[in-house]
């Protein structure tokens, strides 16, 4: 967790961050891992995302902490995306070692480095703008930890990878095809995703009671909202676009 400091002080970047590290060790200890918690969330991120993070505030009263400090949800995301990934290269590809490469590009890009650089961006934003006034100096100044931006990415990025991950590839065969109706319907599909994306990460910051203005969260699916019926007009079928990337007989 990032220290919280009071007004006018700077945190101390001299010392490593010890949840931090004891998150990554936790990584190759399944026996430390709640697996059953974390499944229960990864369902109720699909249909009740606010209960969520209503734990995540039993989270901070009994941990002092919003970040989790359990790294199973990032361990079992990245396992399902790896077998999704690898139902795509068994169906599309042809070549085993070009199936490993889409498969670690999937997850290192993807998942893991753009959830990186969304965690951080959204880290820095939330501290360096969101942040309420503190009324007076004597009161203790909270900051978004690091670490629970990047949950809050990593619970938006689920819903979204069984949308375009798990249903988009049942779907797969007519989402490719050539006409109108593909067009469409992978239009609406990834609409709706990336739609469902930011809702739950405005949630994630929104929960926050030393944020405001947390709403700007909101405003990406405005734009999502206005391009999609672009798209749509101009034939632009994301689907067909994004197998494209991957697999030569798209191209």
């Amino acid at each position: 967790m990032l220290p919280t400091v009071s007004k006018g002080r700077s945190p101390s970047n001299s010392r490593p961050n010890p949840m931090f590290l004891q998150y990554l060790r936790r990584i190759i200890k399944w026996q430390q891992m709640d697996i059953e918690y974390t499944f229960w969330q990864m369902l109720h991120l699909c249909t009740s995302p606010k209960v969520v993070y209503q734990h995540t505030k039993y989270h901070k009263q009994t941990k002092n902490q919003w970040a989790r400090d359990d790294p199973a949800f990032v361990v079992i995301c990245s396992l399902l995306l790896v077998v999704a990934t690898s139902a795509y290269c068994a169906a599309y590809d042809h070549s085993s070692a070009h199936a490993v490469f889409v498969v670690i590009s999937v997850l290192l890009f993807h998942f893991l480095i753009t959830g990186i650089v969304l965690a951080t961006c959204c880290w820095f934003l939330t501290n360096a703008y969101l942040r309420e006034e503190a009324p007076n100096s004597h009161v203790v100044e909270q900051r978004v930890e690091w670490l629970y931006a990047f949950d809050v990415h990593c619970n938006s990025f689920f819903p979204m990878f069984v949308l375009l991950y798990v249903i988009h590839y049942f779907l797969s065969p007519l989402l490719v095809a050539h006409g109108f109706i593909p067009v469409l319907l992978s239009n609406l599909l990834f609409m709706v995703a990336t739609s469902y994306y930011h809702y739950l990460n405005f949630l994630g910051y929104d929960v926050l009671p030393f944020l405001e203005r947390t709403t700007f969260f909101l405003y990406p699916i405005g734009c999502v909202i206005i391009l999609s019926p672009i798209f749509i007009l101009s034939g632009f079928n994301p689907s067909r676009y994004i197998m494209n990337m991957f697999f030569s007989q798209f191209q």
